[in-house]
């Protein structure tokens, strides 16, 4: 994975034989936290999870594009008054979503994937070319 914003890079192994590794869940939790205010928040490893299957299904090599992970509520605000799509209580502000982007894969090749996990909210943005992945209930929205 990297940052679109940062221009940071990460590749590691965070899970091995059923359990967390301690070490590598806090680089990823910095790794995305909230960029434009540099506030850090625990990401909630199922997030992960769901990223890291919808990743194996696309079968790449290419990491993501993280655009956004942790938003504290400042951030999410600001990006409110900007947006309609961006949520009040969003998710991100709880380390609970990402938004992602691939070069090699569509919005809908990502969207297929990440549904397939049957694990959280799956958003398509076709216009700004990304997917939202979040660990909260079951759902979709977006074309």
């Amino acid at each position: 994975m990297y940052s679109g914003r940062t221009g940071e890079r990460m590749d590691m192994v965070y899970w091995i034989d059923g359990e967390y590794i301690k070490d590598a869940c806090k680089e990823v939790t910095y790794f995305m936290r909230d960029w434009r205010t540099d506030k850090v928040m625990n990401i909630d490893l199922r997030t992960i999870d769901i990223m890291a299957a919808a990743h194996n299904l696309l079968d790449v090599n290419e990491p993501y594009m993280l655009l956004s992970g942790y938003r504290c509520p400042e951030t999410n605000a600001m990006l409110r008054n900007r947006s309609r799509g961006v949520a009040k209580n969003s998710l991100h502000m709880k380390g609970q979503a990402a938004d992602l982007r691939l070069a090699s894969r569509s919005v809908n090749q990502m969207a297929k994937a990440a549904l397939a996990c049957h694990a959280g909210g799956v958003g398509r943005y076709s216009r700004s070319n990304f997917v939202h992945m979040d660990c909260g209930a079951v759902r979709s929205w977006g074309a």
